[in-house]
């Protein structure tokens, strides 16, 4: 039923992964805010869909390895994406990775140390945009563990650009990392993104095949990482390295129902399901880490 609203192209590409036996492994590597959850005013208000849940978890039972992918801090990530256990949550754009246990997030990072100079230039470029934020409606600033946000999403067309051209010019004096999204300037003090973070995940796991899904620009660098075999989907308008494209969160929820029923129709036909660590301890699987509340 899925397929009129993401094309006979894409659900061709979405079986194949899952039916053909060398495709597997499976990692299933997805963005959150604009790919599962509709894009919202209020950041603290993004949510996946309801189907969106459910197919995570459809997806999860069939022993496909999960990921959310996200420039939001890890913390935050827990906090809203609503995932099944065993999923990893890439947070910061790659600078930060957990597991979701039972017991609370399994950290596999270093928790996004900083040096003492990188601390000194994060510290700065919270306090300079904090001064350009100032005094301009719809513009606000957000505090991550190695970056500063500039979000201008609710700001009047120039208020935005005006706002968001100064944060690139603190980036650039500074010396930071300057990441750009959908009316956002990020200024990191770590050199990290999706596309690295997502090709080290995989490597850790052995994941045979990638499929990774994104609406933003810094999902290009995931994209741009996958490899031929590997199955690349844009959400939304724009530019893509990707070969598929879906329309909206809705429809990216439906390509993962097409996924999921490939591989529920696999194992009804007495196919083997993806060769993972599924039924292990989420976190005592490839990658392990300390548990933390």
């Amino acid at each position: 039923m899925a397929e009129p609203r993401i094309g006979s192209v894409l659900t061709a590409a979405l079986v194949t992964v899952a039916v053909d036996p060398a495709r597997a492994p499976v990692l299933v590597a997805l963005d959150f805010d604009g790919t599962l959850a509709p894009l919202q005013d209020d950041p603290q208000a993004s949510r996946i869909l309801p189907e969106g849940v459910a197919v995570l978890q459809r997806l999860a039972d069939t022993g496909v390895h999960l990921a959310m992918v996200s420039g939001r801090g890890l913390t935050t990530l827990a906090q809203l994406a609503e995932v099944p256990l065993g999923t990893f949550l890439v947070g910061s754009h790659g600078g930060e990775l957990a597991q979701v246990h039972p017991t609370g997030l399994a950290r596999l990072d270093n928790h996004a140390t900083l040096t003492d100079a990188q601390a000194a230039m994060l510290a700065a470029a919270g306090e300079q945009l904090s001064l350009v934020a100032r005094g301009r409606p719809g513009v606000w600033v957000e505090a991550k563990p190695a970056a500063v946000v500039m979000h201008a999403r609710v700001a009047d067309d120039e208020v935005a650009e005006q706002a968001l051209t100064q944060a690139r010019t603190v980036g650039a004096r500074l010396g930071t990392h300057v990441l750009e999204g959908k009316d956002v300037v990020e200024l990191a003090v770590l050199d990290v993104d999706k596309g690295t973070a997502v090709a080290a995940l995989r490597a850790q796991l052995g994941a045979a095949t990638v499929v990774y899904a994104g609406d933003d620009r810094t999902d290009e660098n995931a994209l741009a990482r996958l490899a031929p075999d590997d199955l690349g989907i844009k959400v939304g308008p724009g530019e893509t390295l990707a070969r598929h494209r879906v329309s909206d969160p809705q429809a990216m929820v439906a390509a993962l129902e097409v996924l999921a029923d490939a591989f529920a129709a696999r194992r009804g036909a007495g196919g083997a399901g993806p060769t993972t660590n599924a039924g292990a301890d989420p976190v005592t699987g490839p990658v392990a880490g300390k548990a933390v509340g």
